[in-house]
């Protein structure tokens, strides 16, 4: 009997549509096609052709923005206005794609600079590194899939994608579209399977390269199984840690933190998380923040004046009241929100001062929920904010720019946010997590990058 997914809407569990899953040896017929197209090196998609078809796909995606938007919310339960937001986004990031291919160059190396490399002219060009392997994340399901597919077809290697089984109906619009606008069979093959036949596909010796966006834990273990010779790029989750000094501008700064904190209900690796507060600004802040969090309007994400939808399964609300029971039986205080609305839907919450071994502040939290710690001394907060062992996002709030630069300059993440909050990105910049939060940087162009290998050339002759 075939096995089969079920995709619902997060918000009240209705069934959107039922799939098919693909067994072992269906997969293997994946591998071939895919390993087929790239030794085929006379008919590779020629960078010109490349440009056309992402284009285009642009092009349609942006005639269909209404739809993308509504297979999102359906499958993923972001509300309309971030949905809205991250459609927008991928449309730009096919754009990106397809500019990056005219920077796909390698460089003259110099010769004549030793007796013995006189003669010869060297230069370095880049190809497509081969198969990729693409595993993604059911938080942002039409961007994630640009970033790992839109990419490899930029690069001009074969791409298998396994997006979330929770939400896979964006990478599968997705594919369609490329399609439409010229992508020749193959080229893209989109996989719905379990996570033992994700294994066999992503550790086979034909994969050259793993995109995984996904949970540390399956990210680092396939990683492990990787066979000899695959590249790959991981990007899991953080703890997002904001600096809040004294001299903070509070009317620029709480509907930023608002923002990055409660987002897609806190479902984003880069969510404000845990916000270190100077003590002679906590209750202030407290009080502001608090006071902008409760005026937050949670429903569904179809309804356009919904701030915070639902969290991807009934399970995760279960997870997030368990965390949240727990860090006010250790000790901390809470200031708003604490309990679940529905079997779907739990409150925005802030927690002021949670014990650093509850499970909210040891643990990417993934849910509605923000903890407020309080501070004397900005270099204690600052080791606080690095003891963890996930390093991604991070912030500081303050007028004072040494203050910002010294604070910069000491957070361990790959990246530092002034004056905004840990959930700000561009899909141009460069992103990703540094030592259990990641391998390598994300970003349009970088994966380009990642998914290309160099190749020398040197020339010989009596001419030169």
């Amino acid at each position: 009997m075939e096995s089969t997914t079920q995709i619902r809407f997060p918000y009240d569990q209705s069934i959107v549509k039922e799939l098919p899953l693909l067994n072992k040896n269906e997969i293997e017929d994946i591998l071939v096609t895919a390993e087929q197209l790239f030794n085929d090196q006379p008919n590779w998609i020629p960078a010109y052709k490349r440009i056309e078809i992402l284009e285009k796909a642009a092009v349609i995606m942006n005639d269909r923005s209404e739809e993308l938007i509504h297979i999102a919310i359906s499958e993923g339960g972001k509300p309309y206005k971030d949905s809205k937001a991250e459609i927008l986004r991928a449309i730009k990031g096919v754009k990106l794609a397809a500019e990056h291919i005219s920077q796909l160059k390698g460089e003259q190396i110099p010769m004549g600079l030793t007796e013995a490399s006189v003669n010869r002219i060297a230069f370095t060009s880049k190809e497509p590194i081969g198969v990729v392997a693409a595993v993604s994340a059911f938080n942002h399901p039409l961007n994630l899939a640009v970033h790992q597919v839109a990419t490899a077809v930029a690069a001009g290697c074969p791409v298998i994608f396994k997006p979330s089984s929770n939400t896979p109906l964006s990478g599968i619009a997705l594919a369609a579209i490329l399609k439409e606008a010229g992508l020749p069979n193959g080229w893209l093959q989109i996989v719905l399977c379990d996570n033992e036949t994700a294994e066999l596909l992503v550790t086979d010796p034909r994969i050259h390269f793993l995109t995984f966006i996904g949970s540390a834990k399956v990210g680092w273990y396939l990683k492990s199984k990787l066979a000899a010779g695959t590249r790959c790029a991981l990007e899991h989750g953080g703890a997002a840690p904001v600096i809040v000094e004294s001299d903070a501008d509070f009317t620029e700064m709480i509907p930023d933190l608002v923002k990055g904190g409660f987002y897609h209900a806190g479902q984003v690796c880069v969510s404000v998380q845990k916000v270190y507060v100077n003590q002679e600004i906590s209750d202030r802040f407290i009080k502001q923040f608090s006071e902008a969090v409760d005026k937050l309007i949670v429903g569904n994400p179809f309804d356009k004046t919904t701030d915070v939808g639902s969290l991807i399964t009934p399970k995760e609300v279960d997870r997030v009241e368990e965390w949240v029971n727990e860090a006010v039986a250790e000790g901390a205080r809470l200031i708003t929100g604490g309990k679940r609305i529905s079997d779907t839907c739990f409150e925005p919450t802030i927690l002021f001062d949670p014990s650093e071994g509850s499970k909210v502040s040891t643990n990417e939290i993934f849910g509605p929920v923000v903890c407020v710690y309080p501070f004397k001394n900005r270099e204690e907060a600052i080791k606080r904010a690095n003891a963890l062992n996930v390093h991604f996002q991070a912030a500081v709030f303050t007028k004072n720019i040494d203050a910002a630069l010294d604070t910069a300059k000491k957070l361990n993440a790959t990246a530092v946010m002034i004056n905004d909050n840990t959930a700000f990105r561009v899909d141009w910049m460069p992103f990703g997590g540094r030592d259990s939060s990641g391998l390598g940087m994300g970003g349009i162009s970088y994966t380009i990058e990642d998914m290309t290998r160099e190749k020398l050339t040197v020339f010989k002759s009596k001419s030169l």
